[in-house]
C-alpha cells in the first residue's frame, strides 16, 4: 500500500438516523464537516445494519458476519470467544488498533473460565474491546442503578470529578441531567427535560471528551515516524438517549425544523400486523405518540448531531495540521437509527427505514480514489462490508469463508464490481423485550428477518404471516402487502431468496476451503490415509 494512505479512522455514532445529516437531505440540520467527507469521498445511499439493536449490530460490524451466524441476539449477549473481529484482522496486517468510546461487545465469562482465560489479566484486555486496544473504552451508558450493581470504574466520571463535578455518578447528574431557568437540576432520563441545557460545560461533555481522547491517541500513535500504521475506532455515544445536549446545542433548533412525522392515525388505530401492534405497546412511558414529546426531544437530538459535526470538524482540522488527513482513510457510519415517533414507535428495534438504514461515508485520500470523490453509490450495502473493506485497505485479503460482508473498496476506488448483491439482510430477536409478553410468544418464536431488495421489503415472522412493502411506490412503508393475494408470487420469490441466503451462511470455520478441495480430490483418501472403501 502507498505510504501516504496508511491509517484508518473509523467513526461511528450511536442511534444516528441516516436522514438527519445535510448530505443526506435534511433541510435544516447543517452538518458541513460530515458533508466534507461525502464531498471528498463516497456516500453510500442504501446502507443497512444487520440488526437494529446496538449490541448485535456492532457485533456484526466488527466480525463482518450476520447476526444469526455469530449468535449475538440482543444487548448483553456475549460474542463467542473464538470469533475474529476487525481489530484482530487489522493487527494481523501490522496495524495498531484502538478504540475510544463504545463497542458493546461482551465475552462469555463461563467460556473463558473453561478455557483457562483470565479476563482480568492485562494480556487479555483486547478481548473486551472487539480486538481493539481499550485506549478509552467506555460503554457510554451509566445509569446509577447499573453502575452500583456492577461496581464499575468509569474513566469519564473520574475525568469529571477532576474538573470539580462532585457526584457519585457525574455522568448522570451532570452530563445527562439538565438545568432549568430556576437553577433546578432535572433528571435527563425524563424527556420533558430535554429542552433545557445539560448540567455541564460543553467542552466537558461526552462528545467533546471522546474527541479529545481520539486526538490524544492519534498524537501518541503518530509521534514516531517508524510506528506502525493504526486504526482508531472513534465511537460516539450520542445522539443516543438520554436526549441531553449542552448549551448552546440544546436550543439551536425549533420544532418547525423537524422532519414531518412519518405516521398515520390509521396505522395506530388499526395496526396492520400483530408484531407491529406489540411494538406499539413497547414503551412503558408515553413514548413519542404526543406531538409535545417530538417537539421537545427532536430539536435536542438535532443539536446533539450538530455538536458531533462540530467536533468532527475540530478533529479534521487537527489532522490537517498534523499532516494526517492525507494519510488516513475515514469511515463514518451509525449502528442503527431512531424512530423518534415515526410510525408511532420509540427507540429502535424494528425494520422500518428509520431504524435499520444508516449513513455510510468513506473518504480515501489515495490518488486512486480521486475519480470517485463526491459520488453517491446506490448499491445495496451492509454494515458487515466495513470489516472486509478495512482489511483490503490495509493490504490484506478478506477471507470469504469467514467474512460474510464484501469489500467496498471497488466503489471507493471508482471501479464498481460487475456483480453485486441483490438484497440486504437485517435480523431481530425481540425475545428479551416486553413485546414478547404482549404477543404471548415463546422465546424461540419472538424473532423476525428482513430481506430488502431495491424494490421490496419482505419480513418473515415465526408465528405470524409475513409483511411486504413496495419500497418503490410506498417508500414510507404504510401499506402492508403481506396478505394481499395479488402479491403472492412476489412473496414466494422473496421467501425462497431469504431461505437461500440462510442456507449459505459462513459456518465452516475449522478447516479452510483449500483443505476441503484437497480432501475431495479423487484418490486422496486412499493415498494419504490408507483407507480403501468399496474396493474388491
Amino acid at each position: 500500500m502507498p505510504h501516504h494512505t496508511q491509517n484508518i479512522l473509523f467513526i461511528m455514532c450511536d442511534q444516528l438516523r441516516w436522514d438527519y445529516l445535510s448530505c443526506y437531505g435534511h433541510p435544516h440540520l447543517e452538518t458541513p464537516n460530515i458533508d466534507w467527507l461525502a464531498q471528498n469521498g463516497v456516500r453510500f445511499d442504501r446502507a443497512y445494519v444487520q440488526s437494529p439493536v446496538c449490541g448485535p449490530s456492532r457485533a456484526c460490524i466488527y466480525t463482518g458476519r450476520y447476526q444469526s451466524t455469530i449468535g449475538v441476539r440482543h444487548n448483553g449477549y456475549p460474542i463467542r470467544i473464538d470469533e475474529l473481529t476487525l481489530g484482530d484482522y487489522l493487527r494481523a496486517e501490522g496495524m495498531r488498533t484502538a478504540v475510544v468510546g463504545k463497542t458493546d461487545l461482551h465475552i462469555h465469562p463461563e467460556a473463558a473460565q473453561r478455557l483457562g482465560i483470565d479476563l482480568h489479566a492485562a494480556e487479555n484486555t483486547l478481548l473486551h474491546g472487539g480486538g481493539f486496544e481499550p485506549f478509552a473504552l467506555d460503554s457510554g451508558n451509566h445509569p446509577t442503578k447499573l453502575l452500583r450493581r456492577r461496581g464499575e470504574k468509569v474513566a469519564y466520571n473520574d475525568y469529571l470529578r477532576g474538573l470539580g463535578y462532585t457526584s457519585d455518578n457525574p455522568w448522570h447528574t451532570h452530563a445527562n441531567s439538565t438545568v432549568d431557568e430556576n437553577g433546578n437540576v432535572l433528571d435527563g432520563w425524563f424527556n420533558r427535560h430535554a429542552k433545557y441545557p445539560a448540567n455541564i460545560r460543553e467542552e466537558h461533555s461526552e462528545t467533546a471528551y471522546s474527541t479529545n481522547r481520539a486526538i490524544d491517541f492519534m498524537q501518541q500513535a503518530s509521534s514516531d515516524p517508524q510506528a506502525a500504521p493504526w486504526c482508531l475506532h472513534l465511537s460516539y455515544i450520542k445522539p443516543h438517549w438520554p436526549y441531553v445536549a449542552p448549551a448552546p446545542y440544546h436550543n439551536l433548533y425549533t420544532p418547525a425544523q423537524m422532519l414531518p412525522a412519518n405516521r398515520t392515525e390509521e396505522e395506530r388505530a388499526h395496526p396492520h400486523h400483530p408484531v407491529y401492534a406489540g411494538f406499539l405497546q413497547y414503551s412503558q412511558g408515553e413514548g413519542f405518540g404526543r406531538h409535545e414529546m417530538r417537539a421537545t426531544v427532536i430539536p435536542t437530538y438535532m443539536g446533539l448531531v450538530k455538536q458531533i459535526d462540530d467536533h468532527i470538524g475540530r478533529l479534521l482540522d487537527w489532522m490537517r495540521q498534523a499532516g494526517l488527513l492525507e494519510k488516513t482513510m475515514i469511515i463514518f457510519t451509525s449502528d442503527h437509527g431512531d424512530y423518534l415517533g415515526d410510525h408511532w414507535l420509540v427507540d429502535k428495534y424494528w425494520f422500518h427505514e428509520e431504524a435499520c438504514r444508516v449513513p455510510l461515508i468513506m473518504y480515501d485520500p489515495s490518488p486512486s480514489a480521486n475519480h470517485s470523490r463526491g459520488t453517491v453509490c446506490r448499491a445495496l450495502v451492509e454494515s458487515i462490508d466495513i470489516a472486509p473493506t478495512c482489511i483490503e485497505f490495509a493490504g490484506g485479503t478478506p477471507d470469504p469463508q469467514r467474512l460474510e460482508g464484501r469489500s467496498l473498496m471497488p466503489f471507493v476506488r471508482g471501479d464498481a464490481p460487475t456483480s453485486w448483491r441483490d438484497f440486504v439482510i437485517c435480523e431481530e430477536d425481540y425475545s428479551p423485550l416486553s413485546v414478547r409478553h404482549h404477543l404471548g410468544l415463546r422465546i424461540e418464536d419472538a424473532r423476525a428477518t428482513m430481506l430488502r431488495t431495491k424494490r421490496w421489503k419482505y419480513i418473515l415472522h415465526e408465528r405470524f404471516r409475513p409483511e411486504l412493502y413496495d419500497m418503490q411506490n410506498d417508500p414510507q412503508e404504510r401499506v402492508d402487502l403481506g396478505d394481499d393475494p395479488a402479491h403472492a408470487a412476489t412473496r414466494a420469490e422473496l421467501h425462497e431468496m431469504l431461505f437461500g441466503w440462510f442456507r449459505q451462511r459462513a459456518l465452516r470455520l475449522t478447516r479452510p476451503d483449500s483443505f476441503t478441495r484437497m480432501r475431495s480430490r479423487p484418490g486422496w483418501v486412499e493415498e494419504n490415509m490408507g483407507i480403501y472403501i468399496g474396493h474388491w
